[in-house]
């Protein structure tokens, strides 16, 4: 091993003051999921560990530590919506953090304005940039080398709508910068926001 580099298996611990790897693993864009339950109650959460999983047709992915109502909900009904956060809704989705009982409504909580899907139940937020509608297709039990259940599972779904904003969409394209999105950077409280693009175009592009 090299001196200027710090290895360490994490099923020992990391030997650090605070563990790395979310700090590492960042920016990490934030997927805020609507669901409802199978009352019509709506739930709102943020989860950082969200990604885009295939273009043709669109998934996307996120993962649930414990049996979260985000979980509960989207296996109950079938259906989440995936918000974008920008950074004036930042605060917002903060107090959408928040461990409130089920079937309490965090969009109420946050003072935000609920828009209606069109092609699923649950409500997107109304001020965000773009959203997407989803039809969950796949939910994936997360598990460890040596096939150990973690109580962490992967929600996918499929995008079966897209919302964008009128302002944020400019000569057709969806204007990013404009649309300011928030990412999770890793230890408490760290975030960032895109300010800034540079273009590289792939090989054979």
């Amino acid at each position: 091993m090299s001196d200027d580099t710090y290895f360490y298996d994490p099923r020992q611990g990391h030997g650090l003051p605070r563990d790395p790897f979310k700090a590492i693993l960042a920016p990490r864009p934030i997927g805020w999921i609507t669901s409802v339950d199978g009352q019509g109650r709506v739930n709102l959460a943020p989860y950082s560990f969200f990604a885009g999983l295939n273009t043709s047709p669109p998934m996307v992915g996120y993962s649930v530590e414990g049996r979260k109502d985000s979980m509960r909900n989207v296996e109950e009904t079938g259906e989440f919506v995936c918000n974008l956060v920008s950074r004036p809704l930042a605060e917002a989705m903060n107090e959408t953090c928040a461990p409130l009982a089920p079937g309490e409504n965090e969009m109420i909580r946050a003072g935000l304005e609920a828009a209606p899907s069109t092609l699923v139940k649950p409500p997107r937020v109304a001020l965000s940039p773009a959203a997407f509608e989803c039809k969950l297709t796949q939910v994936v039990e997360i598990r460890d080398v040596t096939g150990q259940g973690l109580d962490t599972w992967l929600m996918i779904g499929q995008v079966v709508g897209v919302h964008i904003r009128r302002e944020f969409l400019r000569e057709g394209r969806f204007d990013t910068l404009a649309a300011q999105p928030v990412a999770r950077c890793g230890y408490r409280g760290d975030y960032t926001e895109v300010a800034s693009l540079f273009e590289m175009i792939r090989p054979g592009a």
